[in-house]
């Protein structure tokens, strides 16, 4: 069976991930204004998240707008937005899975090998949920890296990464490594003998 410790650390783990997968869905600071060449004007600084766009100004005011149309992003911030709360909801409901599976819960009955199994389950829904939110960390990057490097890009509109796709990159590897460790509670069963064994001969071989 598999340690009791690793799977209390592994449900931490998994739990400060989603913790940090909500907290980097929710920063508007997945990406900043770059300042490269002549782009030299730092009073007012742009940021753009999931769900709206802020000016921080240097005076220490913020401003945000949330997106009037869902219809006029592109393509990499509507598939991010989808998959972090998708990836969300999935690590919630595998916390919830690996609870009631692991050795120091009363839930799940008295039978050892089935809450190995449900803390093993739970473990790999967290694994699919961390999945979810490094492609949508990735994806939105991997758009933030190609306008910053095309030439069609004007140099005040250009981009690069905030603190908030750092937060939820660290949200997706905690969950992934808690949802590897309670995964590892699959039950090991019980190894047979390879020979037969040997019994003592009955009295009634000598009769």
């Amino acid at each position: 069976m598999a340690n009791s410790g690793m799977q209390i650390l592994g449900f931490a783990l998994a739990l400060l991930g989603v913790i940090g997968l909500v907290a980097g869905t929710i920063m508007p600071q997945w990406k900043m204004s770059s300042y490269v060449g002549s782009n030299i004007i730092t009073a007012i600084s742009m940021y753009e998240g999931l769900w709206m766009s802020c000016a921080f100004q240097s005076t220490g005011q913020m401003q945000c707008k949330v997106y009037d149309s869902m219809l006029q992003l592109n393509g990499a911030l509507q598939a991010s937005r989808a998959l972090m709360v998708v990836s969300i909801i999935v690590v919630v409901a595998g916390l919830g899975a690996a609870c009631m599976g692991m050795k120091c819960t009363t839930c799940g009955g008295d039978d050892k090998a089935r809450k190995s199994r449900i803390a093993m389950t739970g473990g790999i829904i967290i694994l699919i949920g961390s999945l979810c939110s490094i492609v949508a960390c990735s994806w939105y990057a991997n758009d933030i890296i190609q306008a910053f490097y095309s030439p069609l890009t004007p140099v005040n509109s250009k981009y690069e990464f905030g603190a908030a796709i750092f937060v939820a990159w660290a949200g997706a590897f905690l969950t992934l490594v808690g949802g590897g460790m309670l995964a590892a509670s699959c039950p090991k069963k019980q190894s047979k003998p390879r020979y037969p064994i040997s019994r003592p001969p009955s009295n009634k071989e000598y009769v």
